[in-house]
């Protein structure tokens, strides 16, 4: 059993791997423990959006890398500790038993070499579902170098695997983790899609990766400009199906001349995410948002960015517009405009109709027209109120358990 030293050593040690979101999997429980289909997996979060209900684990922090950003690098002086694969299974199904946790997000350091370290995270995994007859939701994270027959075993028995990319440039990795090269991440993901591709064509039973891959990019470590990041986000969408990337923002855990001394800023993580939500779900191309060699708007979220610089396409009128452009209207989101594309099939939609479909009308009023009728302002005045708009939704993050009386009476509708 896993002593106590070691767990806290192990969990405090994988904290900054934000690349965990558990949805996705089809794995069905097949007579044992557990299950990661559908809504097998409880999510909870913690103020900051990360997933909680995951037992997030390194197997060994002692590591043989140096990349000057990691907490774990070789020169780093800290308490080293490396669990067993037996050692991760009977915490992991003791903790699912007390109902602690739903899944496994399990990551390790490169201890001893790349292969070692992949063959006893394909070996806890092959524990877990076959010793364990554990079916909940697994995702390991690949290890840069490590041999493919071993990474292509490991997926027969995890949901998801990453290959995290950490830093966006080829320079920038050999300047901050010179063991690792863009060929050795990149290369893992575009096998792994196409073996996944195989296993499906050839119908073999089992699973292979049901929930993806996925992948993670450290923010303001490097001088990368997000136009950049964003198109290397789009071309893992579209070359490799990946299934998210998830962007963490640079935190200074160690002091070393090559690196920021500040943090990277939550505010541009935020606006990356919502950036790579557009070129998800909203038909938009990295190229649209911003050249290369910018950074997106801290004062506009990223599609209200894009509408100002483009008002030679607004007003749109609600009632004729395609769905495509219904998507780029701040304030419509795809939902309310998968609803609109519905109802004016029945009714001509005036603005109520709008109100009632939840449409963001104090955003898109100034972008559209329904049934002839415009209730925006004048083009010179929509930056000034939209920017007053952000600036006041910024002003405060509350926190549930540490409210005041005004704050708590504000969201039950008291005031």
């Amino acid at each position: 059993m896993i002593d106590e030293r070691t767990l806290t050593i192990l969990t405090e040690s994988a904290k900054y791997d934000v690349s965990c979101s558990s949805s996705g999997s089809d794995r069905r429980n097949e007579g044992g423990i557990g299950n990661g289909y559908a809504s097998g997996c409880c999510h909870s979060f913690t103020p900051d959006g990360r997933c909680i209900s995951l037992l997030k684990i390194l197997l060994s922090n002692d590591c043989i890398y140096n990349c000057k950003y990691c907490l774990n690098r070789r020169d780093n002086d800290l308490p080293r500790a490396t669990a067993t694969a037996d050692d991760i299974c009977g915490l992991v199904m003791d903790f699912y038993k007390r109902n602690y946790i739903e899944g496994l997000f399990l990551s390790s350091a490169v201890h001893i070499s790349p292969n070692h370290t992949m063959e006893q995270l394909c070996l806890v995994v092959k524990k877990l579902r076959e010793e364990y007859g554990f079916h909940g939701y697994i995702h390991v994270k690949g290890i840069p170098r490590a041999d493919m027959e071993i990474v292509n075993r490991t997926a027969l028995f995890a949901d998801r695997m990453s290959f995290n990319i950490e830093l966006p440039s080829e320079s920038s990795l050999k300047l901050l983790a010179p063991q690792k090269d863009k060929e050795s991440l990149l290369l893992p993901m575009a096998k792994l899609q196409r073996e996944k591709a195989v296993f499906r064509a050839e119908k073999r039973k089992g699973h292979f990766l049901p929930a993806g891959q996925t992948t993670q990019m450290i923010v303001g470590a490097s001088p990368e400009k997000d136009g950049s990041i964003l198109r290397l986000s789009q071309g893992l969408y579209r070359k490799n199906g990946l299934k998210r990337v998830y962007y963490s923002s640079y935190v200074p855990v160690l002091h070393d001349a090559l690196l920021p001394e500040v943090a990277g800023g939550a505010l541009r993580e935020h606006r990356l995410y919502q950036a790579d939500w557009l070129l998800r779900f909203y038909g938009f191309d990295a190229e649209e948002l911003l050249p290369p060699d910018e950074d997106l708007s801290l004062e506009f979220d990223p599609k209200c960015a894009w509408a100002l610089s483009h008002m030679e396409h607004f007003p749109v009128e609600v009632n004729r517009a395609p769905l495509e452009m219904l998507l780029r209207v701040p304030g419509i989101g795809a939902r309310s405009a998968q609803r609109i594309c519905a109802a004016r099939r029945y009714t001509r939609l005036t603005f109520e109709h709008l109100k009632k479909m939840r449409v963001v009308l104090k955003r898109a009023k100034h972008f559209i027209t329904a049934s002839g009728k415009f209730y925006g302002a004048a083009e010179n005045a929509i930056r000034g109120l939209l920017s007053a708009q952000e600036a006041h939704a910024n002003a405060t993050q509350l926190d549930l358990f540490s409210m005041n009386e005004t704050a708590l009476s504000a969201l039950t509708g008291e005031l």
